[in-house]
């Protein structure tokens, strides 16, 4: 079965504590025709060496930096703008993916004939032990279920070039995958996942003490900035969010036996 070229993009910003690992997932991958672009947010640790290390023994690793700490949106488009890959796929600078994922993944896009898919995902914690929860979505995910919830893990999702073309990512420093699936949904209305868990997201300590108040005001923008809404519009569309949030989403989240 053919090969094609998938581009791996990866933001980072003072991630030394987990690139080394994050990237070594990749080259664990069981397809090996890929390419990772890793974009720094001027980080100030030791992050740009470790990778600059790598990148000397696998040329399949391109490393590029801003000029000024931007945020993550921006990182991602300037990773899209140079990736060459047929295939474009995101990975967070502290995720890890299993080594079967990219193989499964572009298998389930070339037999079912679509351009874009995701998959479940597994949780860890800032150490990189299991959290025994699994993270699943809906089989045939619609725009409007994607419009009032987020179902798809940004270390998940890939799409077909030849099909979007380069789909640029927004500025905003919060929920630009959201704003990304919610584009490639808008054009295709039904995404389906791979029904397994093929990668593993690490819950840090600095993302369970951001505040319910943060979160809101960041999905809120994705309403009034993104989708360009009124302020009351906005805010029914958030009441659903919250519905949908805590009263819909809860339940594909599976208890399961530890397996890293």
């Amino acid at each position: 079965m053919e090969t094609p070229l998938v581009s791996i993009i990866i933001p980072c910003f003072n991630s030394e504590e987990f690139i080394t690992e994050t990237i070594q997932s990749v080259q664990n991958q069981t397809y090996n025709n890929w390419e990772i672009i890793v974009v720094d947010d001027c980080s100030s640790d030791k992050t740009v060496a470790l990778i600059l290390e790598m990148a000397k023994t696998d040329n399949r690793i391109h490393f590029f930096q801003l000029a000024e700490n931007s945020g993550t949106g921006v990182a991602r488009n300037l990773g899209v703008y140079k990736a060459i890959g047929r295939y474009i796929s995101f990975l967070d600078a502290d995720d890890l993916w299993k080594p079967e994922k990219l193989r499964k993944q572009i298998d389930f896009l070339k037999i079912n004939k679509i351009p874009f898919t995701f998959s479940f995902y597994d949780c860890i914690n800032e150490e990189g032990k299991p959290l025994g929860k699994r993270v699943e979505a809906p089989v045939n995910l619609s725009y409007r279920q994607l419009f009032f919830c987020n179902y798809i893990g940004n270390l998940t999702g890939i799409y077909d070039v030849n099909y979007f073309g380069k789909i640029t990512i927004s500025s905003i420093r919060k929920r630009q995958d959201w704003m990304l699936w919610l584009t490639i949904l808008k054009k295709i209305k039904v995404a389906k996942p791979v029904p397994e868990s093929l990668a593993y997201y690490r819950v840090r300590n600095d993302s369970l003490s951001t505040s319910k108040l943060d979160l809101i005001q960041y999905n809120f923008a994705v309403y009034r900035k993104f989708h360009g809404f009124s302020f009351p519009i906005a805010v029914v569309c958030m009441k659903l969010f919250l519905f949908t949030q805590l009263l819909i989403k809860p339940s594909y989240i599976k208890k399961i036996k530890p397996s890293i």
